[in-house]
């Protein structure tokens, strides 16, 4: 065995041990992040009247802390959170000093939301990454030293009023000492210097990705991005401009697309001309039939592609999956804005089945029942689908059970409901869940309603997916490729529209319809079929819109701060400027005709 092998055997070795103990662990873990932050302004409000707090043992604090510390939102933390951006020096949320704030992207919301980045932060996701590593390792093991293409990005960094640093978590992960330890842990190191990961030009940063990425093909042991999004937009460009790597290779030289001094400083003091390999990989990519299996094409000692591919990303996997050829995409782990979550102990289950196990020493996790009412209850009679429950421990987790997710961190956050709806899958290692699903997918049947108090009050994004079990009419299956993208909006005359942007609009009349059709009737919310009946909710609109009309959104959302690496298209929206590019790029409108 050598000594890396015996560092992955190591960890996970102690997860395992974690996982069996792990009523015990989050008691301990809860106990720890109390005595952190029992003197911070939030938890001092709800327990500070607790006597001797510091002396309770741990369980005695689990019993107590459920019930004096009420659920939240994120909107109950937001006036914290300013207070600390612009600068006021008291303990508010956690009581080590805060210098670092990181930025969701805001796709999920339609704005971006503010948590507080500290090196627990940090150190938990290198954490992460080892354990994940450990056990791909198993299935997939890598050379020691090789390289990893990483389609990675930061975004800008900004500071607040009172000169708190703001970026993305994933730019601060990228700057930080973490991020090089992860590379020496893992003993794999990242293509691209770290002046290609900063740059805020993300068409220049996928370039010289993939420069460096042929540069060292042979070194290359596999590909991996935060989200499959961004592989799949990287191997489009690629397909555009292969011709001018290949030259820049050949001639040791840097397109004068790449306008960042810094990037073509990087990048030239790694490249040197390559002649036989501009020649290898020009005769490999004229061999190569719509661009299938490109990447263990080009990169013959792939193991694997990894990346996020569940939820949002999933509409990505068939054109992953033909740029990967044959190549095992492994679903990457599950970690929210707020915290990490689960690893994926089975890197070898399709992305479309992956599950995950609870990591009990990142934060304390509690778990909301979501039991359906009687379908029969209509929308008029409930304000909602679901019966509340009280949350339960990780331990009293039932199988095939439906939950919310609620988290209390070591970063100030205490028991904050997550967007974010599983169900429990079974119990080897640990607890584990199947495929996480955000909270609006699952409810998007409900949520498509445009009575709906939620959507109205809160106007949260909603996934698309029109419904559950939807069977396309014979012959759209075979253009399924041709789907660029797809989102839901709900305008604020509650008008549901469904947007796709096809490369190739169907010459067969009646398609569209058919599917527009279709996809109405698979809303099997009890109400809304009824209102829909009743003529009270008008037809199911759908939009094509213009090829590049997603690019649109992706570069407004880069534009306002966004990282592209941690960009995922926003599936349903009330954004006005979202809605406005749509509208304008809409070349072709379909009405429903069901129950007409």
């Amino acid at each position: 065995m050598t000594r890396n092998d015996g560092e992955e055997g190591d960890i996970i070795q102690w997860f395992e041990e974690v996982c069996r103990e792990a009523p015990a662990v989050q008691a301990r873990t809860l106990g720890q992040i109390i005595r952190q932050n029992s003197g911070a302004e939030y938890l001092n409000k709800w327990m500070g009247h607790l006597p001797q707090l510091h002396e309770m043992e741990d369980q005695e604090l689990e019993s107590l802390f459920s019930s004096f510390v009420p659920l939240s939102s994120h909107a109950d933390y937001e006036p914290y959170i300013q207070r600390i951006a612009d600068g006021d020096p008291s303990p508010i949320l956690i009581q080590q000093p805060i210098t670092t704030m990181s930025l969701s992207s805001g796709t999920t919301e339609g704005r971006p939301k503010f948590l507080l980045f500290t090196r627990h932060s940090a150190q938990s996701t290198i954490h992460m990454f080892r354990l994940a590593a450990a056990y791909r390792s198993r299935l997939y093991p890598t050379k020691p030293g090789g390289r990893i293409l990483e389609f990675i990005y930061s975004s800008k960094l900004f500071y607040t009023t009172g000169g708190q640093k703001v970026g993305t978590a994933t730019t601060h992960y990228f700057e930080s000492e973490e991020f090089k330890l992860r590379q020496m842990k893992t003993k794999a190191f990242t293509c691209s210097p770290r002046e290609v990961i900063a740059s805020s030009d993300h068409r220049q940063s996928t370039y010289c990705h993939l420069l460096l990425g042929l540069h060292f093909s042979e070194e290359v042991e596999y590909v991996t991005s935060t989200f499959a999004y961004s592989i799949v937009e990287a191997f489009r460009e690629f397909e555009l401009l292969w011709r001018e790597i290949c030259s820049d290779i050949r001639e040791g030289t840097l397109s004068p697309r790449i306008t960042s001094p810094s990037m073509r400083r990087a990048v030239t003091e790694l490249i040197s001309p390559n002649p036989n390999l501009a020649s290898t990989l020009e005769q490999k990519c004229m061999g190569l039939r719509k661009w299938h299996g490109v990447i263990p094409r080009l990169w013959p000692n792939a193991k694997y592609v990894y990346s996020i591919m569940t939820g949002s990303m999933l509409p990505y996997l068939n054109k992953l999956r033909h740029y990967a050829g044959g190549l095992p995409l492994v679903g990457a782990d599950y970690g929210a804005t707020e915290c990490w979550v689960g690893v994926n102990t089975e890197p070898a289950a399709p992305p479309e089945t992956v599950s995950f196990t609870v990591v009990p020493t990142f934060a304390y996790f509690e778990f909301l029942p979501l039991r359906r009412r009687d379908a029969l209850i209509t929308s008029a009679m409930a304000d909602d689908e679901f019966i509340e429950a009280q949350a339960v421990k990780l331990s009293q987790v039932e199988v095939g059970e439906e939950y919310e997710v609620v988290v209390t961190t070591f970063t100030g956050i205490f028991e904050i409901v997550l967007t974010l709806q599983i169900q429990a899958w079974g119990r080897g290692t640990g607890n584990r869940f199947p495929q996480w699903l955000p909270k609006t997918e699952v409810r998007g049947q409900k949520e498509a309603h445009p009575h709906s108090q939620h959507r109205q009050e809160h106007g949260d994004g909603c996934s698309a997916g029109g419904g559950q079990g939807v069977r396309a009419p014979r012959g759209v299956g075979r253009r399924a490729h041709r789907l660029h993208q797809h989102a839901q909006l709900l305008d604020n005359a509650g008008k549901l529209r469904h947007v796709l942007e096809l490369s190739e609009i169907p010459a067969e009349t009646g398609l569209l319809a058919e599917c527009c059709k279709r996809m109405d009737e698979s809303f099997m919310d009890h109400g809304y079929v009824l209102s829909r009946k009743e003529h009270s909710i008008g037809p199911l609109e759908l939009c094509i819109v213009k090829k590049g009309t997603f690019r649109k959104i992706l570069d407004h959302f880069v534009k306002d701060g966004a990282s592209l690496g941690q960009f995922k298209t926003p599936r349903c929206t009330y954004n006005e400027l979202f809605i406005q590019i749509l509208e304008s790029c809409t070349i072709e409108r379909i009405y429903s005709t069901a129950y007409c």
